[in-house]
């Protein structure tokens, strides 16, 4: 690893404005396909992508039944659940209040390890964090809605349990040992294919839908920008940098996701929803200064370095 220049940096913001579509896309995606089965064109294209970059590295995909069990866990947990989750919330939310939501994910992470490590268990600073950003989400959302759990609220909280995936997945990723990143990043694509396919043709019937044009562009734009290149780009910059300079996107990528949600949607978030941002934040910044590097949304491999 070498000093952060301008170039690390650039790769960061990049990144960070290649995540922060995800939302913006999801949005226009869900417009006329379903979520489920827009979730299955983002893996159909990202596995694609990925096992040619694979291949191109000279990395044989995972072997043996063990590590392919642990694989498919990633893939629910890492992909098939959130993704699905964070579609359907944004049938009806905006995508800048998707970002938000999602933010919370590193915090998540925390409580997560807590119980299930013996080495990252909870302290004073990483509490506080914590509490700052259960604050923040109870802000976005609003205890009344809270309260009475109407639709918006439901669809919120669904997509609050995507972040409470992708940080049980950050768990599930801690066993797999051995295995190249590229090769394992295409495998999680590939196990997540078996277990979304079906699922759309159960519930969507994807052969009878009549989707515009915008939304498979949506659909393939995930799967070869948020899903396959941004698994490269954050590899290279982990490889270079280290997980802790990684860790600094969890800052930007919701910042981002608001501002494309206001530019190409003509979303207005209401000041409860930047006061809520900044509580999520204040709460990673917290945990951060005190040493602990937190990973970023949309980021299962984030601790890999091959």
């Amino acid at each position: 690893m070498t000093r952060p220049g301008l170039g690390a940096y650039f790769l960061l913001v990049a990144l960070a404005l290649v995540w922060g579509g995800s939302f913006l896309f999801i949005k226009i995606g869900v417009a006329t396909i379903p979520p489920v089965t827009l979730t299955a064109l983002r893996m159909i294209t990202g596995a694609a992508v990925l096992i040619v970059a694979a291949l191109m590295a000279g990395q044989a995909l995972p072997r043996g039944r063990a590590v392919w069990g642990s694989i498919a866990l990633v893939a629910l947990f890492g992909n098939v659940l959130p993704f699905s989750l964070i579609g359907w919330g944004e049938e009806v939310i905006d995508s800048g209040l998707a970002a938000i939501l999602m933010a919370g994910m590193p915090l998540f992470t925390l409580v997560c390890a807590h119980f299930a490590t013996t080495d990252e268990k909870m302290n004073r600073r990483k509490l506080i964090g914590v509490l700052f950003g259960l604050a923040g989400l109870i802000v976005l959302i609003g205890p009344g809605k809270l309260s009475q759990l109407g639709e918006d609220a439901v669809r919120q909280l669904a997509v609050a349990a995507a972040s409470l995936c992708y940080a049980i997945n950050a768990l599930f990723i801690r066993r797999i040992k051995g295995v190249p990143a590229k090769a394992l990043a295409a495998g999680v694509m590939i196990a997540s294919i078996p277990m979304i396919v079906p699922m759309a043709f159960m519930m969507d019937q994807p052969l009878q839908l009549e989707p515009t044009g915008a939304s498979l562009m949506a659909g393939i734009v995930l799967g070869v920008f948020q899903t396959a290149l941004a698994t490269l780009m954050m590899l290279a910059l982990i490889r270079r940098q280290g997980a802790t300079f990684f860790s600094q996107i969890n800052f930007i990528v919701p910042l981002v996701g608001v501002v494309y949600g206001v530019i190409f949607l003509a979303e207005r978030p209401q000041p409860s929803a930047f006061a809520a941002l900044a509580l999520i934040l204040i709460g990673i910044y917290v945990v951060r200064t005190g040493g602990m590097g937190v990973v970023a949304p949309d980021a299962p491999l984030s601790k890999l370095r091959e």
